[in-house]
């Protein structure tokens, strides 16, 4: 008896798990096909008895030497206490995904693309230096790692990470 409890409860939590998060290739291409800039799409609804969210900015397109590269920033809000999941998307000029930086919180996710660079503000973040803009220029290429200053030398490295 006990054991068909504890394979019932297992059975439950893997399939909350595997149908809790929307299919994130047709929702990034939804925002793709769409090429609206700046644009803030929500797929799903987050609540504080379950379900998950996921918001998607299409930032615009890079020039690079070896070719142009399309950029959106993902959140995927989920659990009890609407945890997120941050990544800044890469994609070609086809629209396929390439890969993404992992970012920690959500005010170290870019706010735009400005003069073939993208742009990182701190105004969302109390602990940052709220002056403090960093760019980012893919000139040579994808980055393979960033540094992201919050405050006098401290912040983050992110690596890009391939499909």
């Amino acid at each position: 008896m006990k054991k068909n409890i504890f394979i019932s409860g297992l059975f439950l939590i893997l399939s909350l798990n595997l149908f809790a998060q929307v299919d994130d290739d047709s929702i990034r291409q939804v925002v793709l096909n769409n090429n609206i800039k700046d644009s803030l799409y929500i797929f799903g609804q987050w609540n504080e008895t379950g379900g998950t969210e996921t918001h998607l900015r299409y930032l615009g397109i890079i020039k690079t030497q070896n070719g142009n590269y399309k950029i959106m920033t993902s959140s995927w809000f989920w659990g009890l206490s609407k945890r997120a999941t941050n990544r800044i998307l890469v994609f070609d000029e086809k629209d396929k995904y390439i890969g993404n930086y992992y970012v920690g919180m959500t005010y170290d996710l870019p706010e735009k693309i400005e003069n073939n660079q993208i742009v990182f503000f701190h105004s969302k973040s109390d602990k940052c230096d709220k002056e403090k803009i960093t760019r980012l220029s893919f000139e040579n290429g994808i980055l393979e790692e960033f540094f992201l200053e919050c405050k006098d030398g401290y912040g983050n490295f992110y690596s890009f990470d391939k499909e």
